[in-house]
């Protein structure tokens, strides 16, 4: 793995569907990042048996959720700085996590509508698609989002659209909206990395290849 590719930290709190897409993608070389440690917000989590089936690390930090924000999001960075990880990826990570400033720009969250709609506290998984539904639009879809210290507030990565159904239920509406995640994500990653690149080239100034 270049050593321009970052390494990724995964933070969540399910089932880690996300994390098996981004796994696959890794073993396809279809992703640009690489994965390094799983953090999930409490022990026996599906998607921390996933992981260690991936062959990842995992911890879970503070599973009696006895701290408070900011020195959870110490414990949560120090660990995420002692496996090498230089981005973070939130895939369904239900717990504040204050960013730090140097943190700001590397820590990247996926979420099931077109922010700023359908966004903010309390709003995640399938509450979102059941306000989408009773709200009655025609379109809904996912945005991949830089994360600051205000819920589903920070800039915008790159979003994917999709069309709401007449006959839509919450399930077949999570489903399709999930499809368009698993090709957002991905494309948000490569988006990031080549501004990564932009700017260490623009650093560099010519002549430093």
């Amino acid at each position: 793995m270049s050593q321009d590719i970052p390494r990724a930290a995964v933070l969540l709190s399910g089932g880690g569907r996300t994390l098996q897409n981004l796994s696959e993608l890794a073993g396809r070389d279809e992703l640009a990042c690489e994965l390094g440690l799983v953090i999930g917000s409490k022990p026996g989590l599906r998607g921390l048996e996933r992981a260690k089936s991936f062959g990842l690390p995992t911890q879970v930090i503070d599973p009696q959720r006895e701290l408070d924000p900011e020195p959870f999001s110490r414990a949560i960075f120090s660990a995420v700085q002692d496996d090498g990880c230089d981005l973070v990826i939130l895939a369904g990570f239900l717990r504040y996590l204050p960013i730090p400033e140097a943190w700001l720009g590397r820590v990247i969250n996926i979420h099931p509508s077109l922010l700023p709609a359908f966004g903010g506290k309390g709003f995640y998984g399938d509450r979102v698609h059941k306000a989408v539904l009773e709200r009655g639009v025609q379109f809904t879809g996912c945005t991949v989002h830089y994360v600051d210290n205000v819920y589903d507030n920070g800039p915008i990565i790159l979003q994917r659209c999709v069309e709401v159904h007449p006959g839509d239920d919450v399930q077949s509406l999570a489903a399709r909206v999930f499809e368009e995640e698993k090709r957002a994500l991905p494309e948000a990653l490569a988006k990031h990395v080549r501004r990564g690149f932009a700017v260490r080239n623009l650093e560099r100034g010519p002549g430093h290849g």
